[in-house]
């Protein structure tokens, strides 16, 4: 994608997936399972953190001053219908 969207809703999910809503209306699900085990986001394999998914500067930010590029979960995620 060559334009840069912003995250506009998320929605955390015990199988350490996000529900991602992006501004165009686009909504999107996003595997974190594969960044758990790499810094800054070792933390968030704690679930009562990685539940506390919110969005913020339109990305998805977690507290302890976590977050991540909103075009990487636009390139890393799959629509969903």
């Amino acid at each position: 994608m060559d334009t840069l969207l912003d995250v506009v809703e998320v929605e955390a999910h015990e199988d350490n997936t996000l529900l991602i809503t992006f501004e165009n209306g686009e909504r999107r699900r996003f595997d974190m399972e594969p960044y758990l085990n790499k810094k800054p986001f070792l933390k968030l394999r704690h679930q009562s953190l990685f539940l506390k998914a919110k969005v913020a500067y339109g990305t998805v930010i977690w507290p302890g001053n976590i977050d991540i590029a909103p075009e990487s979960l636009w390139d890393r995620s799959d629509p969903v219908e």
